[in-house]
């Protein structure tokens, strides 16, 4: 089996991976316009899609990400930052993921996204962006230096090269 990757490669390929999730994000939002976009009333205002429909749009867009990387994580595929990066995405005995485990892993790593999620509606605080690390930096106090979704879903990334 492969070495697992170092830290600093890792953060670096999130990083890069973040960019294009947020591609995709934005390509997705202005698919979604005409149904989330405001609209003006007759006295000129404008009025925002109800909660029902901000709620979908963003159920759709976490979706459209959810397909973007079970479909990459699983089978042996790799993103374009972890080519990069030269990583790989294994389970722990060293084999590709079966596209279940790329989900648990992905919706393992919402898990700080809806933890700063919940500790903002809860309390205003602009404190809450620190929740967003929280899954990153488990990876400080793990064993085995693991990112707290792939300690979840029993993954690891790996150094290809």
């Amino acid at each position: 089996m492969a070495a697992p990757a170092a830290l600093p490669r890792r953060l670096a390929s999130l990083v890069y991976e973040a960019l294009i999730a947020a591609a995709i994000v934005l390509i997705a939002g202005f698919a979604l316009t005409p149904v989330m976009s405001p609209v003006a009333d007759p006295g000129g205002s404008l009025v925002l899609p109800g909660f029902a429909r901000r709620v979908a749009g963003f159920v759709l867009v976490v979706t459209i990400l959810g397909g973007y990387f079970a479909y990459f994580w699983s089978g042996g595929r790799r993103t374009l930052p972890m080519k990069t990066w030269k990583l790989a995405l294994v389970d722990t005995h060293g084999g590709p993921l079966s596209v279940g485990r790329a989900i648990v892993r992905y919706v393992a790593a919402w898990s700080g996204p809806a933890g700063a999620i919940a500790w903002y509606a809860a309390t205003h605080s602009r404190a809450a962006a620190l929740a967003l690390a929280l899954p990153y930096a488990w990876a400080l106090v793990d064993r085995e230096r693991a990112f707290l979704h792939d300690r979840v879903a029993r993954t690891q990334l790996v150094s290809t090269g």
